[in-house]
Formats: structure tokens, sequence, C-alpha cells
């Protein structure tokens, strides 16, 4: 039981205290008194008067408990004992005097208040920043600098983690653990969509990567600051290896022929397109469909290749137009912004339907067709024809690795690159009991 360090006992009892009246009942040590008013209502209020300097202040502790027992220390319900109403004061009395270099009772307070209102602004403050509000910050800056992968991350995001995940998409972004992105990725694996969960991860990894830098990379917008990322939860986690193989199936040499066939004389705008797309060697179907007027001329065309280059704009990739090739694209019309359109241009043709068109028109004669296979199809033709794998790499665009061949190669390849696609339709056009190709006398590069 603490040490009561009252001066003197009061000298009237509550009952007798006059109403509106402040008096005090008893000094408190090391400073201040314990007063009491009695208010009309015949409650009687008890507070800790003290004076800094010129200013005074009265502190309210509570109520008088009539009912109390008069040396209880502790407040009950209803109230306060006078023993524990001085008590109370004490209390005040002590850490005012401790803390007099900083303003005492009053800086006490005003340093409690502000600690709130700081509280609440940064609790504000986070819900602002939210995992939420992170995925749909990296989703517009991947639209913005025209990221192929845009849509897939969007959807996935959608499905997988806004819909799946409600709870953890209001929490802070920077309170996100690698614990939490595991179980965004396992609910997908119990589902039998091991891939999708390596790709959620790796959406997820880079929405991480660009937040956290921010902080130092001036290149990225300063919104991104404001998350206050310093960890990437995404990258602490494993993926699913067993999901996470490379497409080894790519269409044979004779499915490739077979394939040429039956859209070589196809007409309309669906054989234009799928002629177009083969003949340039198969790339990103994706960027592909994205080719902008603007990026056509008679003899080539340039698409934009964002992937694996997260938070870069995409890189100028450079295709060259053999004769049959121009003349599908020609077949298109391009005009307005999208060259491959079917409303003038307003819009580009969706990845999917070009992928539908392909599998509609081959499946019959190619039941295990699919469109992604034409393009691992295209690059071992081609290395059967002894392309190099630099030369095979350049035209489908595989990236460029290396010192020298990022920032000392200035050769744009185009006539290795031409050279290759006119393989290619020697090739698919050769009959399939042919062994020998005859290919077109240029200088190929080892």
């Amino acid at each position: 039981m603490a040490t009561i360090l009252a001066t003197q006992t009061p000298g009237k009892t509550i009952n007798e205290m006059p109403a509106g009246v402040f008096t005090t009942l008893v000094k408190i040590k090391p400073s201040g008194a314990l007063q009491a008013r009695k208010q009309a209502s015949g409650a009687v209020a008890l507070y800790w008067r003290y004076s800094a300097g010129t200013v005074s202040e009265r502190v309210t502790i509570g109520f008088y408990d009539s009912s109390a027992p008069p040396k209880s220390l502790e407040s009950t319900a209803r109230g306060f004992s006078i023993q524990a109403a001085i008590r109370a004061a004490e209390v005040l009395a002590t850490s005012h005097h401790a803390n007099l270099e900083s303003g005492g009772h009053r800086g006490l307070t005003e340093a409690k208040t502000e600690a709130r209102r700081q509280a609440i602004a940064t609790k504000d403050e986070a819900a602002k920043y939210t995992l939420q509000a992170l995925l749909d910050a990296y989703l517009a800056h991947q639209k913005a600098i025209g990221r192929v992968s845009y849509a897939d991350a969007a959807s996935i995001f959608k499905h997988h983690v806004t819909a799946a995940w409600p709870k953890l998409c209001a929490k802070p972004a920077n309170e996100i653990e690698p614990e939490d992105v595991a179980d965004m990725m396992r609910r997908l694996i119990e589902l039998g969509k091991g891939r999708t969960a390596n790709k959620l991860r790796t959406y997820m990894q880079a929405a991480y990567a660009v937040a956290k830098a921010a902080r130092t990379k001036p290149a990225i917008p300063v919104a991104f600051k404001a998350f206050n990322v310093r960890l990437n939860p995404a990258a602490e986690t494993a993926p699913d290896e067993s999901s996470n193989k490379a497409d080894k199936n790519p269409l044979s040499g004779d499915d490739l022929r077979q394939y040429w066939k039956i859209i070589k004389d196809m007409k309309g705008f669906t054989g234009a397109v799928l002629r177009l797309h083969l003949l340039t060697g198969g790339q990103r179907i994706a960027q592909l469909v994205k080719l902008k007027s603007s990026d056509v001329a008679s003899d080539k065309i340039t698409l934009f290749d964002g992937k694996g280059r997260p938070g870069k704009p995409p890189r100028p990739h450079t295709v060259p137009l053999i004769p049959l090739a121009a003349a599908a694209l020609l077949e298109l019309k391009p005009q307005g912004e999208y060259a491959i359109s079917t409303d003038k241009g307003k819009t580009h043709l969706a990845p999917t339907t070009l992928s539908d068109w392909a599998v509609e028109e081959a499946v019959a004669t190619i039941p295990t067709f699919a469109a992604k296979r034409i393009r691992s199809g295209v690059e071992t033709l081609l290395a059967s024809a002894r392309i190099s794998s630099e030369i095979r790499g350049r035209l489908q665009s595989h990236g460029i690795t290396g010192v020298q061949a990022r920032h000392y190669d200035g050769h744009d390849y185009m006539e290795e690159k031409r050279h290759a696609l006119e393989t290619l339709f020697s090739l698919v056009e050769s009959p399939e009991s042919r062994n020998v190709i005859n290919f077109p006398a240029v200088n190929r590069v080892a």
C-alpha cells in the first residue's frame, strides 16, 4: 500500500460542502492539492489542482463515492473514496514534478494528445497504402509503360487476390508477410493451378520490387514511395517447381508444314493474320496484335517487347517482312492506331482471338495443336536448318544479354533475321518427303 503524502485532513465533510464552490480537501506532495466541487445534482467531482509558474490548472480525477470504504485506496465502479482520490492526485503530482523540464503535466498531456493524433494519422495514412492500393498502382504503372503482361496480371490479381483475400488486401502493403503470399499460392496449388500460383508470385514480386526501388530510382513514379516498402514478401517465397517447367512441346516440322498448308490460301482477315504471325517467325502473340500502324514500314515492322524488364519501358524489336508477310499485312489494311484491328484501328485484336482462330483452323488436322506451340516449333525448325541460336534469339526477341551485346554491338541484324525468315518459308513450303532444302543464297552468320 502506497504511503499517503497528504499533509492535512479535510476540515469539512463532503456533505457540508456548498454547491458550485471548489473546496480544498488536502494538500498533495510534492505539489498541488486535492479539491472537490459539489454539483447541482449533489454529485461531488474531485480534482487535482496545481500551479506551474503563473498558470493554475485543475485535472479531473473522478466522482466521490460515498459508499466506498473510507480508507480504500482503490477506485470503485461508482467513483473514489477520499483516500483513493488522494492516491490518484499523488500519482499526477509525482509525474508532474518529474517532468518539469518538458512542461510538467501540461507538457505530458500535450505529448500524449500529439501521440494519439500521430497514431490516428498514421493509421489513416496506412489505410491509403494497402496491398490493394499497391497492386492497383502497379497495374496502372505497367499499363502506362506498355507492358504486355498488364492484362494477365490484372486478371490474376482480381480473381486470386482481391476476391479471394479481401482482409489481406485491406492491410497496409508494408505489413504483408511472406507467409501471406505463400498462403495465396497454396490455395491455387490446392485448386490444381500451380502455374497460376507461380505467376501470382511473379507479379506480386514485381509490384513490391517497383515500390521498394522507388526510394532510390527516380525513374519510378514518386507515388510508390508512400507505400514505405522495405522488404519484398513475395521474394521470400518459393515457386512451385513442379508447375514451373518450360514448354518443351514445339510443333514438329511436319506439323508446321501442315499448318502452313491450312492457312496459306485462307481468304479474309483471319487468314492474313495467321500468315503474318507464322511468317514473322512466331512472334509473341500479345506483342504482335499491339502492332501500331505508325510502326509499319514496307519491309519491316517494329514491335515493343517488355518481357523480363520490370519497371522499364518496352524494348523496340524490329522484324523484317518477307514478301508474303508484307502481302498479308497489306490484306489487313492498317489504319487508325492499331494495324491488326477489326474496327479500323480503334482497338487491337485480342491475343486470345488470334490463338482461338489458329486452333479452330488447325485442330482437325493436328489434334494436339496449340497456338503457343508455333513459336517453339519455328525456333526448333530453324535450329534444324543450322540458324544460330543468336539469330533465332534476335528474331524472336528472347532478350539480349551481356555487356558486349547490349552496349557495344550496334549491328541491327536485319539481313540475318530476314535470311532466317526466308529459310523458315522454304522449310514450311517444302514437301514433307523432301530432305534437302535449297536455301536463299546469302552470307550466313555462324
